[in-house]
């Protein structure tokens, strides 16, 4: 095989963005007193504002319910049979999910729709988390686990309705994830939308591309590495 690092995620990215992210530097009162609605793109304006400390709580509920979600799938013997290949799968699948979250939540700051409410102290809103609206991690976690989830039964079992309860289920689970980290006043629609699609997509993406025909050998793979760092690694297999 032939293995190529994408070295371009830095050594330890992960480590040292989830460390930037929860500890941005302050904004300042005149920064905050200055946030202007109109400032905000048409599609997202109305969002601005929105702020649900009740939702904020009931939505971590449902992230952190969902992150082991894929363990239930080893009550399945023939899953159960796999179940490093799963784990290892779902890990990946977390960790491309992470990496593109850290990522995206380093480079901007953008201030959280919470911001522009007048039910917080100014005091409260200069803390550097309310920088972190784009794109939305919560949302994009959720959908990675639970469809995930779906796709792995879909795999094993094409067959069983049972699926389609946990495609539904995974719908339903993300809906209501994206729903209230709205209503929270945590994400504007657009910070939403791309973590959906994030979440969602990672989810379904590697265990379909991981997936092997009968007799056949896996072409490619791409993995978290840790080693002197942290990072993906590319695997191409030339037949």
């Amino acid at each position: 095989p032939v293995d190529g690092p994408v070295t371009g995620v830095g050594a330890a990215w992960s480590l040292y963005a989830f460390t930037r992210i929860y500890n941005k530097d302050t904004s300042t009162l005149a920064e905050i007193a200055a946030l202007n609605k109109d400032d905000i793109n048409g599609f997202d304006r109305w969002a601005a504002g929105m702020y649900d400390p009740d939702a904020a709580k009931t939505s971590d509920y449902l992230f952190y319910g969902s992150m082991p979600l894929p363990i239930l799938l080893l009550i399945d013997k023939n899953i159960r049979k796999d179940a490093p290949a799963v784990g290892f799968l779902y890990l990946e699948s977390m960790a491309i999910t992470g990496l593109l979250y850290t990522g995206s939540t380093f480079l901007t700051n953008r201030y959280r729709p919470e911001s522009y409410t007048t039910e917080l102290p100014m005091a409260e809103k200069v803390d550097g988390g309310y920088r972190n609206s784009f794109f939305a991690g919560h949302v994009a976690l959720v959908a990675t686990s639970t469809f995930f989830c779906a796709k792995v039964y879909s795999d094993y079992h094409p067959d069983s309705k049972l699926k389609y309860a946990l495609w539904g289920g995974a719908i339903a689970a993300t809906g209501a994830t994206a729903y209230l980290r709205h209503k929270a006043g945590k994400h504007f629609p657009t910070d939403i939308i791309v973590g959906t699609a994030v979440g969602t997509l990672s989810g379904i993406l590697v265990p379909h591309l991981h997936k092997r025909k009968p007799g056949s050998e896996q072409a490619w793979m791409l993995s978290p590495t840790i080693g002197n760092g942290y990072g993906l690694a590319f695997t191409y297999n030339i037949r």
